[in-house]
Order: structure tokens, then sequence, then C-alpha cells
């Protein structure tokens, strides 16, 4: 292209300095003095001279176009450049359209960036021909970096994936597998992994076989504002410390909010968590993770989990139409894996539940998958299914406290889990107590 303009430009100047030279095939004779071969000659020159003008404008309408698609780089190849040459205190812009890109965004090392679409619907990343890379785009080692207004689509693996960022915000960032459930797709959606000072607000995940929001071995957390839909977990706050989730939607996952240590991780003990004012609702849908996730094993219907951690208050929820349990608080031998890690705990501690709106239909739990046959073959709640399941699995030496109360519509189990079922007890009272509220330092 940039040789073809060149040529045009050459021709363009030539033409307009030697007009009558350069008309293909014309040769002039020398007018004869008379004066009707003057005017004849004349005539001739003028009609040369139109025809040039005419060859002139179009060559130059089509170099002005030429040049202007030169001058508008593939904007893809723009968005990779910008990535690997953006300078600290820059901006990378992201034009409004919809792109598909064959290979991952990737951004080291930078401090004070903001990577910037024009809107959540309006850019949109899509990566369903991704040939390379497992991410959409991948932020690592970085400094207040900040992800605004657009959208990212069906990636092979997980949609933004950033590690090891001090200060990261996902503003107006949307994050989809556009076929819905299905195993295959990427495992998260917008995913902060020992980052520290995580902002997430007015975000959306949708189509994550794992979860669609998930924070990870990491401090310092806000999520608030957004909607988790059609993920097997929706929001999900892993081995953790000090996260505030308020404000957010979760619908139509297999478990709306979970709050989780897990062993053989880098960061071994979350907690000091708060889940406050969302609307955890309608979270019944097929459990859909690929064979061995933890997650996998949620059973469809849980509106919030708490699994194994400690400090965690959850109040002021509405906690509506989840079918096989509302809030659950359980150890994590319930999930029947082995625990290899020694320096693991696995009990529940000082877990606060008060001031919430529980509503179910009056119908019976899930009977898929092994929590479902636990349910329907141990427990055998039929319709009267509680809102408020504990496995009462306890620490003998240092028993944690549960504290339970002031729930609109509560009702409650202790499943004695630990005892393969023989004791379970319907009778909250032995957890109306009340803790100190947990401080989150942000």
């Amino acid at each position: 292209m940039l040789a073809l303009c060149h040529s045009l430009v050459r021709s363009v100047r030539y033409s307009a300095t030697h007009p009558i030279q350069s008309v293909s095939g014309a040769t002039l004779r020398r007018p004869r003095p008379n004066g009707s071969a003057g005017r004849a000659s004349r005539e001739g020159i003028s009609s040369l001279h139109q025809f040039h003008y005419k060859h002139i404008f179009v060559a130059f309408i089509f170099l002005i176009s030429s040049l202007n698609l030169f001058a508008q780089e593939d904007p893809i190849k723009q968005m990779q450049r910008q990535f690997i040459t953006v300078t600290d205190g820059g901006v990378i812009e992201l034009p409004e359209g919809t792109f598909n890109l064959q290979t991952s965004l990737w951004l080291d090392g930078k401090t004070n960036i903001t990577i910037r679409g024009k809107g959540k619907d309006k850019t949109i990343l899509n990566f369903s021909n991704q040939i390379s890379g497992a991410e959409g785009i991948k932020v690592t080692n970085g400094n207040n970096i900040t992800l605004e207004n657009f959208t990212v689509q069906d990636t092979k693996g997980d949609a933004i994936k950033t590690q090891y960022v001090n200060g990261i915000k996902f503003l107006n960032v949307k994050a989809e597998w556009t076929r819905g459930a299905n195993s295959k797709n990427g495992g998260y959606g917008l995913y902060p992994v020992q980052c520290s000072n995580v902002v997430i607000d007015s975000c959306e995940a949708r189509g994550a076989s794992d979860a669609g929001i998930y924070v990870g071995q990491s401090k310092h957390i806000v999520v608030k504002n957004s909607k988790a839909y059609e993920n097997v977990a929706g929001i999900e706050i892993e081995n953790s410390l000090y996260a505030d989730v308020f404000d957010n939607e979760a619908t139509n996952n297999t478990g709306g909010i979970l709050i989780f240590d897990l062993p053989d991780l880098v960061q071994k003990k979350g907690g000091y968590v708060r889940v406050f004012r969302n609307n955890v609702h309608h979270n019944n849908h097929i459990n859909f993770a690929p064979k061995g996730n933890i997650v996998g094993k949620v059973p469809l219907g849980t509106g919030i989990m708490i699994m194994a951690t400690n400090h965690v208050d959850v109040f002021a929820n509405r906690i509506i139409n989840n079918k096989t349990t509302g809030t659950a608080i359980v150890s994590y031998y319930i999930s029947e894996n082995p625990i290899k890690d020694s320096s693991y705990y696995p009990y529940p501690s000082n877990i606060a539940v008060y001031d919430n709106v529980y509503e179910r239909k009056h119908t019976k739990a899930t009977m898929k998958g092994r929590m479902g046959k636990m349910y329907h073959f141990k427990l055998r709640f039929g319709k009267n299914v509680p809102h408020i399941v504990y496995d009462g699995i306890v620490d003998a030496k240092n028993p944690g406290q549960i504290c339970i109360r002031n729930n609109q519509n509560q009702s409650f189990a202790n499943i004695d889990a630990g005892h393969n079922f023989k004791n379970i007890s319907r009778d909250v009272s032995k957890h109306d107590c009340i803790l100190p509220p947990v401080e989150v330092k942000q």
C-alpha cells in the first residue's frame, strides 16, 4: 500500500507539471500561424487540460482514500502495539466496535495505566478464534492499573486476569461467554489473583465455568454494584483478606456468592469479609464446572456458601428462591477431598448471619450431585428445606462461634455431618449470639 501511494504521488506531481506530455497516446503539433489553426490548437489544448484535470482529480481522491486507509492502521495491531509500548502514566484507548482477536493482550510491569474503551456495549473484544494465549487480557507486576468501559468475550481461558498488581480497578467491564453455560468455557471472568487494593465496580460476568467474578489470594478488596449470572459461582472471594462485597446481584448461577478458604495455595488464610445489601436470588443453574473443580461440588440452588474461613459477616441481603440452601456454613470436610496441606485450617469460625431476608418456594432441594444425594437420602427435608444450613463439623480444641439471628423467615438446620447426620437439629437457639462486627481495612 505504501509503495502504491508513493507511485501515485509521483504520477500526480508529473501530471500537474506536464499535463500535455503525460496524456497517454497524445501528440501535439506546433500550432500554425493562421487564426483557424491557432483556434483549433487552443481548443485542443483546453480539452486536453480538462481531461488531465479530471485525471488528476480522480487520482487525488484515490490517493487521499488510500492514505486514509493506510493511516487507519489495523485497530487490532494498534491495540497490541499500545499494550507493548505504553509508558507509565499512559492511556490505552480501545476504539468502538467489535474486534476479533486471535492472541492475548498482555501488559506487564507498568504503573498508572488506564485501559479504556468507549463503553461496555460499544467496545467488544472477541476471542472466539483465539489461537495464542489463555487469557483475553492479562496484567502482571503493575501498580495502579484501571480497566474500564469494554467487554471481553469468548476467551479460551480466563477473560481478564491480573496478578501481582497493587491497585487494580475494574470499572464498567463485562466478561462473558456468549454461548452461555458450557464446561468448555474459560474458568474465570474477572480474575484478580495475588493482588492488593482491588476494586470491581459496575461490572458483569456471565458464563464462567468456575467463577464469574473471582478474587483470590488478595487483600483489601471491594466488589460492588456488579452483576454475575449464568456462572457456576457468581462471585467468589477465596483465601483473601479484608473484602467488602455489597450492592451486587447474583442470579441464575449454581451458587450466588462463595466465601472460601482452600488448601494448597500460597496465601493460606483469608477472612475478614463483609457480604451485605446484595440481591442473591434464583441461583438454581445446573453445575457445569469441569470435573475435579472444587466448585463442581456446589449444589445448584445455593445462595451464599461460606467454607472454612473466618470472621465473615453476612447481613442485610435479600436471599430469595435459591432452592437448596439460602446460606450454607461448612467445613472443608464436607467436600470429601483429602487434606494434604498441613498448614491449612479446615473449619469455619466467627461467622455471623443476621438481618437478612429469606424466601423460597415450598419445594424440594436438588437431587443432583453428591450434595443433592445427601439432601435426598440423609437429610430428608422434603419440601421443608431450611434457609440456613450448618454442617456442624467443629474443631474440638477450639470451636469457632457461628451466630445466626434476626433474619426474616429464618429457618435453620445443623446437619451433624461429622457424625454421619445422626443428630440433625433444627434448633437455632444455640447460635443466637452476637459477635463483634467485622472490621475491613481498606
